[in-house]
This record gives C-alpha cells, sequence and structure tokens, in this order.
C-alpha cells in the first residue's frame, strides 16, 4: 500500500504542466485580438469629426467588423474541424494585424468600413480555435476556469486599448494608434506555430502524465472519483440531466441546446459591444471627461470583465459542479439592474468608475459559461461546429447592438440606449431558462464530424 502510494504521488509530481504554457499563448494573442478591435471605440470621435459621419454612420463602421466575423465563424468551425488549430490558428493572427495596418492607411470613410469587414473575416476563426484548443488541452474539470481565462483576455484588450489609444492619439494622431497595434499580431503568429499543436500527445513538451490527466473525464476537480452533487430542487429547475453527446454535425444543427444557447449569447454580446464601441463617447459627451479620464475609465468595464470571467469560470466548475447555467443567469438579471443603474449615475469620477466596474464584473460572471456550456453537449470532434454556431449568433448580436444604439442616439438619448440593454439582458435570461443543463457526458472513442 504505502509503495503504491509512493508512486502515485510520483507520477503526479512528475506530470508536466505545459496545458498552462498553451493557455498563456491563447490569453496573449486574444488580448492582442481584442485590442485591435476594441481601440475604434477611443478614436471613433476623432474618426467622426475627420470624416463627419453621423451617430448611425458610426454604428455602421462598428458593426461592419462584428458583421462579417459573425458570417465567417461557420465556415470558420468546419474548416478547424478539418485542417486543425495549428494552420488556422496563426494565419488569422497574421491577417488580424495586417487588416489593422491598413486601417490607419484609409482616407475616407468608405475604405474603414471595408477595412473594418475584412477585420471582422481575418478574426473570425480565432475565437473558435481557442476554443477548441482548451475543448482539447484541458480536462473537463477544469474548462470553465480555461475558459474564463481565455475570456478574461477579450477584457484585459478592452483595458489596455482606450488608456494606450488615448495616450498615441494625443502624441500623433488616430492612424498612428492603429499602426502601433498591428504590430505584435506577427510575433504571435509565430509563436503558436512553434508552442500550439493540435493534439496534447503531439507535443514533446506534454509527458504521458499530464496527456491521460487531460483525458480523463472521470474526476472531479480535486482529483477524486467523479460523483454528482445533488442540487435537488434547483437542478430540477435547471433541468440538470444526463443526455446523449452531439456526435455528428447534423445533430448539432437540430439541437435547441446549443440554438438557445446561441440565441442568449447574441442579446449578451450585444451590451459588452456596446460598452466597448459607444462608452467612450457617453463618458464624454454625457459625463463630460478629459480624454485621458475617458481612456482610463473605459477600460473599467474590462478590467472588472477579467476578474468576472474567472470568478465565474471557478464558480461554475467547483461551486456549482460544472453547471453553467446558474452563471449565465446571474449575469442576464445583473446586467439589467446595472444598465437601470447607470441610467441614474452620477457625474462624479469615481462614482462612474466603481459603478462601471461592477457593471463588467457581474456581466461577465457566465460570459465564459455561453462558450463552455456546448464542450458539455458535444465531443471533441463536433465541438468546433458548435462552438462556430454560438458563437456565430453571439457576433451576430455584437453587430446589431453598436448599430441600434447609434440610431437611438440620433432619435433618442443614451436613456433609450440603456433601457435597450436592460431589455436584451432579461430576454438572454429566456433563452438561458429554455435549455438543458447537461450533466457529464464520457465521449466514444470515435466520433463522427
Amino acid at each position: 500500500m504505502t509503495a503504491f502510494a509512493t508512486t502515485d504521488t510520483t507520477v503526479k509530481m512528475a506530470r508536466s504542466k505545459y496545458r498552462w504554457v498553451v493557455l498563456s499563448v491563447i490569453v496573449v494573442v486574444y488580448m492582442l485580438a481584442a485590442a485591435d478591435r476594441a481601440n475604434i471605440g477611443i478614436a471613433l470621435p476623432y474618426i467622426q469629426k475627420e470624416f463627419g459621419a453621423t451617430n448611425a454612420q458610426a454604428g455602421l463602421l462598428v458593426s461592419a467588423f462584428f458583421l462579417f466575423y459573425s458570417l465567417g465563424q461557420i465556415p470558420a468551425g468546419f474548416l478547424l474541424s478539418r485542417v486543425g488549430v495549428r494552420l488556422v490558428a496563426p494565419i488569422s493572427i497574421g491577417l488580424t494585424s495586417a487588416v489593422t495596418l491598413l486601417i490607419g492607411t484609409a482616407h475616407n470613410f468608405g475604405l474603414l468600413k471595408i477595412y473594418r469587414s475584412a477585420l471582422g473575416v481575418a478574426e473570425a476563426a480565432l475565437p473558435l480555435s481557442m476554443l477548441s484548443t482548451i475543448n482539447r488541452w484541458f480536462p473537463p474539470r477544469e474548462k470553465g476556469l480555461a475558459t474564463g481565462a481565455f475570456l478574461s483576455a477579450a477584457k484585459m484588450g478592452a483595458v489596455i486599448a482606450p488608456p494606450i489609444g488615448a495616450a498615441l492619439i494625443m502624441l500623433d494622431g488616430w492612424r498612428t494608434m492603429f499602426f502601433a497595434f498591428a504590430i505584435p499580431g506577427v510575433l504571435m503568429a509565430l509563436l503558436w506555430w512553434w508552442l500550439v499543436p493540435n493534439e496534447p500527445r503531439s507535443s514533446r513538451r506534454v509527458n504521458d502524465a499530464e496527456a491521460s490527466h487531460i483525458e480523463d473525464q472521470t474526476k472531479d476537480v480535486t482529483g477524486s472519483a467523479r460523483t454528482h452533487r445533488s442540487f435537488g430542487a434547483f437542478d430540477r429547475a435547471l433541468r440538470y440531466k444526463q443526455i446523449s453527446p452531439l456526435a455528428t454535425s447534423r445533430s448539432v444543427f437540430k439541437s435547441w441546446n446549443i440554438w438557445g444557447c446561441g440565441l442568449g449569447y447574441l442579446l449578451m454580446t450585444g451590451v459588452v459591444n456596446v460598452l466597448l464601441a459607444w462608452l467612450p463617447k457617453y463618458l464624454g459627451e454625457v459625463k463630460h471627461f478629459e480624454l485621458m479620464q475617458i481612456g482610463f475609465v473605459a477600460s473599467l468595464p474590462f478590467a472588472g470583465g477579467v476578474l468576472g470571467n474567472i470568478a465565474g469560470g471557478w464558480l461554475s466548475d467547483t461551486i456549482l459542479d460544472r453547471r453553467r447555467k446558474p452563471t449565465m443567469m446571474i449575469s442576464a438579471v445583473a446586467t439589467c439592474l446595472m444598465m437601470i443603474a447607470l441610467v441614474y449615475a452620477p457625474n462624479d469620477l469615481l462614482s462612474v468608475s466603481l459603478l462601471l466596474f461592477g457593471t463588467g464584473f457581474l456581466l461577465n460572471i457566465g460570459y465564459s459559461s455561453f462558450s463552455v456550456y456546448s464542450m458539455g453537449l458535444t465531443t471533441r470532434a463536433t465541438y468546433p461546429v458548435a462552438a462556430s454556431l454560438v458563437n456565430s449568433a453571439g457576433q451576430a448580436g455584437g453587430a446589431m447592438a453598436p448599430l441600434i444604439t447609434g440610431m437611438l442616439l440620433d432619435s433618442y438619448s443614451w436613456t433609450a440606449v440603456f433601457i435597450f440593454l436592460g431589455v436584451c439582458s432579461l430576454s438572454a435570461l429566456l433563452f438561458v431558462l429554455s435549455i438543458t443543463e447537461p450533466a457529464d457526458i464520457i465521449e466514444p472513442e470515435n466520433n463522427a464530424g
């Protein structure tokens, strides 16, 4: 017995931890990609001034990215399922940097819309590449935390973009900002190719103990044999049950659970993208903050979002025993309440800062769960297709909401915008309530795509 325990301890100590290096690469790459899409917010007032664009036209510019980003999701999902992440991800990273550079060269509003649309196409494969990598590189008991860290990278990109963008604009104008943001992606494309193979067992940096740990679906977060914790009436309300895995692309497309999750994500992503694109304008026009104050305060919802994504991933993995719907529900309800609070927000810097930080934290408690949820419904082979459907819906919301916001601002006021966002979050709650909470599935050895 003692010898067995010693051997087991040695194996555990000898286990490599390369999956965390992979996650670090994912976080840095997605942070830079998110900064490339978020910098439009701080530049938007200067772009409007230079080209004489209305709020509706500015909303269309923002939405152009998300429209083509959404349209690219499903083709990217099928491409990833056939070609693999190792080839697709570096190409997508490199193209993102190239188009970001082009945006800084645009000398009319039409070109800006074309380049923002091209940025959406270039980035379309990135989130699916990251999520597919997490699904293959992490065991079920770590997927919530890993996905939370991945999505927190998007918020970190939105944290660094406004203050750095504001400083670059003050230094040499909005075009220089886009040139500077284009540079790091080239290096990260090369690093991804070098460091992240498609499968853990394809990497010489992963030993057998770590590969077995990643593939083991039968343990809980402590490493003990997996048992399903019962939450009684709460589980019945969640519709928590064991279901058959969606083992084919056809079954994925026919699943209401996937579509319901996607529609909820559509509405919540719309809220996030309005904050991303329009918050600097709100802080300047309504709260009358200075440029550097705007750069700082506009980053706070996304600083809160970093913590919210990680906390939400940990909460759903551990306390909620891999249930994803509860955190989605928390975010939907809390976001609605925070939108009401923003209508009555005071004008002082500290109050607005705290309110926006709290908004970002609460909104993102369940944001990662929309991406993790379909991991519990699919196999590793069909997950990219499911993720592409959910993300496609989400980015469609990301495309529509900023455009609708611009139209509301031209005709009404910011109060109308916050009411619109509150209605979006409550509608997301209804879709989340309509889907099943899946208990764990054990993936079969061979899966059809």
